[in-house]
């Protein structure tokens, strides 16, 4: 069969529409016997029912990773977000660029359910020759996609509520969080579905410590671009944050805005795009520390460039700059403007800078872990590169057990950190690229899925022993067959 024919749908759903895609996702899910058998004895403390598992998060990750328990078997499930329902993660808050980066052929959260992909979505509404003429997904309508992922499936994301305090109580976690509800409960587990923003939060640089608020963003920060119109604006960095948020300033009308790269030249080659595939999703894990350490290090120095649309987006005006070879040393605020130092002694005057930054990974910040948010071990912790490939930031990343799980920096200090599963992207050092990003976020899923319903199973060995024991449903009823008297032998051994 031809390679091309192998990825063309023998059919669609456009001359059904969504109604009659969602009937057939309803009827996928029903072969599958979805949702699984219920197996999960229930736990309960002085009258208190306790939770099995506590998902943080309602975007993209926390709905595979409730869809893969589901899937599991698991019903006593919890899945919380801080934000509005249908703002849950970065796409209609922070994220800025016009499409994904992401081809639109892949099945990102569908966790191996054709009905349930972006594409049989795209198709039932649009149909063939749309999804043919689609270059690269809409920002705003992966949202969407994700808004009607949460509807047909019935997820309960519980929205406005953020979790505040997470402290052992005997086998189990005591959860507190704000919100509608403002509870306090028990759980078993807890899945850390946070995305990008992983166990970490926004890169600041030193530069702006001194410098007022008003002055400067972030670009995960709520941005009032329109405010911008006339203004000066300079954005450090030159990734797809930066890119994207100098576009939406040039669009809102700014009178220049000027890349600060501290690079000699920009970033072209997607290297981790070259070794996509199932193989490194499933064998990166398996690796030694040393290579899993090149890997990453090796990625992060060279840097992930930002899609070329969006840097047309930006290049298009001609009043955008890049400025390389720029890495800034200090801001000073005079009151009427900023002015920027730069490490090889030049400067530049500005009025609104943008930190293109990104995040960083750090467990401290987890601060409702409290102190013990300083008990998990980390890359560095565990593991001295050779000279040359030192990276401060990779050692702050988690050094995570291959379930997800945390580990302890010293056995015995906080056990119970191995009943926090990072599912996002602080577990990239560990595990890869598998609960963080678009295209192996299922596998993750379905790893995850399988690692904690492996722990919660051995937990209850007891109770499933006893279950073996005491189970007493007959196949067979007695009327099946006829007992018969074994026929008398001869003295020559002959049948009589």
């Amino acid at each position: 069969m031809p390679e091309a024919a192998q990825h063309t749908p023998p059919q669609t759903f456009s001359d059904t529409g969504l109604a009659g895609l969602e009937a057939r996702l309803r009827y996928d899910l029903a072969c599958l016997c979805y949702p699984g058998n219920d197996w999960v004895p229930t736990h309960s403390v002085s009258g208190e029912q306790v939770t099995d598992v506590v998902i943080v998060g309602g975007g993209m990750c926390g709905l595979v990773a409730w869809l893969s328990l589901r899937m599991a078997g698991l019903r006593n499930i919890r899945i919380i977000d801080r934000n509005p329902a249908g703002f849950e993660g970065p796409w209609l808050t922070y994220a800025r660029m016009e499409t994904l980066r992401s081809p639109k052929t892949l099945t990102g959260p569908a966790f191996g359910l054709g009905a349930l992909t972006f594409q049989a979505w795209y198709r039932a509404q649009h149909g063939d020759a749309a999804w043919a003429a689609l270059d690269k997904i809409p920002r705003p309508m992966w949202m969407e996609y994700l808004r009607w992922y949460r509807q047909v499936l019935d997820v309960p994301i519980e929205n406005g509520t953020a979790l505040e305090q997470v402290t052992p109580e005997g086998d189990y976690l005591r959860l507190r969080w704000s919100g509608p509800t403002g509870e306090s409960v028990l759980a078993r587990k807890i899945v850390y579905a946070t995305g990008r923003e992983g166990t970490g939060h926004p890169t600041i640089p030193a530069f702006v410590a001194n410098t007022p608020r008003i002055r400067w963003a972030h670009s995960s920060d709520a941005i009032d671009f329109a405010a911008l119109k006339g203004k000066r604006v300079a954005v450090v960095g030159v990734g797809a944050s930066a890119i994207d948020n100098a576009a939406e300033a040039l669009e809102a009308g700014a009178a220049e805005v000027r890349h600060l790269i501290r690079r000699s030249e920009m970033p072209t080659i997607n290297k981790m795009m070259g070794i996509g595939s199932f193989g490194f999703n499933a064998g990166f894990q398996g690796l030694s520390d040393a290579e899993r350490w090149r890997f990453m290090h090796y990625s992060f120095a060279t840097q992930t460039p930002a899609p070329r649309g969006s840097t047309l987006r930006v290049s298009r005006h001609d009043n955008a700059f890049f400025h390389f070879g720029k890495a800034v040393s200090a801001v000073t605020d005079t009151g009427t403007e900023l002015h920027i130092q730069f490490a090889d002694g030049t400067a530049l005057e500005t009025d609104f800078l943008i930190l293109g930054t990104g995040f960083s990974v750090d467990p401290m910040a987890r601060t409702e872990f409290g102190a013990a948010a300083g008990d998990i071990l980390l890359w560095r912790d565990v593991y001295t590169p050779p000279a040359g490939d030192e990276d401060p930031d990779l050692g702050r990343f988690p050094y995570l057990n291959r379930d997800f799980t945390f580990r302890e920096r010293v056995v015995g200090t906080a056990p119970w950190l191995a009943n926090v599963y990072c599912f996002n992207y602080a577990s990239t050092a560990s595990l890869g690229k598998i609960s963080g990003d678009i295209p192996g976020v299922s596998e993750g899923a379905a790893w995850m899925a399988r690692a904690l319903s492996e722990r919660l199973y051995a937990e209850d060995a007891n109770t499933h022993w006893q279950r073996l024991q005491s189970y007493a449903t007959p196949e067979l009823l007695g009327d099946e067959w006829t007992a018969s008297p074994l026929p008398p032998m001869t003295k020559t051994g002959q049948v009589a």
